[in-house]
């Protein structure tokens, strides 16, 4: 099943962000190899492409795993947690739609 990985993070998260970014794309393209991603990126801090200093407010993350347990461990376990990038990080059940 899909699930939404949706991270919010801290005030002035750019440095920590920048520190594990390396580490944490590194588990995206895992799951991208395996066929399990369907999307992820950062939230723009503001309405720009390229947020220059204003950095990014989270992140959004959907891809497939066995259980909500499963995708919850696996977020938990994620760089930016670990580097206290987030904030606050919410799983959930995702069923896509569109597009077909």
């Amino acid at each position: 099943m899909l699930y939404v990985i949706n991270g919010e993070d801290v005030p002035n998260s750019s440095e920590k962000r920048l520190i594990a970014r390396p580490d944490h794309l590194e588990r995206l393209q895992v799951l991208q190899q395996e066929g399990r991603l369907v999307l992820a990126g950062p939230y723009p801090a503001i309405d720009n492409v390229d947020p220059g200093p204003a950095g990014f407010s989270g992140s959004l993350i959907v891809a497939e795993f066995e259980s909500l347990e499963v995708a919850q461990a696996w977020a938990n376990a994620d760089p930016y947690v670990l580097a206290g990038v987030y904030l606050h990080v919410t799983v959930k059940p995702f069923k896509k739609v569109f597009p077909t």
